[in-house]
C-alpha cells in the first residue's frame, strides 16, 4: 500500500513539475514577444533578438511573469521600466556585450 501511494504521488510531483515548466515556457515567449518591441521601439535598427534573449536569460521568474502580462494588457511605462533594468544589470550588459550589441546600452 506504501509503495502505491508513494508511486502516486510521485506521478502527481511529475504532472505538477511538467505544468510548470509549460507555464514558464509559455511566459517566456510571451515575455519575449514584448521585450523584443521595447528594444526595437527604444533601438530601431538594431537586431533586437540577441538583446532579448540576454534580458529574458537575466530576468527572474516574476519579472519574466510580469513582462508577459504586458503581452495581454499592453505595455506600461512599467513595462519599459523593468525591461530597461534588467537589461541595465552588469550581467545583462555583458552578455549583449558578447553579442556586439554593447554600444547601443
Amino acid at each position: 500500500m506504501r509503495v502505491l501511494i508513494a508511486l502516486s504521488v510521485a506521478v502527481s510531483l511529475g504532472a505538477c513539475v511538467q505544468a510548470n515548466d509549460a507555464a514558464d515556457t509559455v511566459a517566456r515567449n510571451t515575455a519575449k514577444g514584448v521585450v523584443n518591441g521595447v528594444v526595437a521601439q527604444r533601438f530601431p535598427g538594431v537586431n533586437a533578438a540577441p538583446v532579448t534573449d540576454c534580458v529574458i536569460d537575466n530576468a527572474s521568474r516574476f519579472e519574466i511573469f510580469d513582462i508577459a502580462k504586458a503581452g495581454a494588457t499592453g505595455v506600461t511605462p512599467e513595462t519599459v521600466e523593468t525591461v530597461t533594468t534588467i537589461a541595465s544589470r552588469p550581467e545583462t550588459v555583458q552578455c549583449i556585450s558578447k553579442n556586439g550589441l554593447g554600444l547601443f546600452l
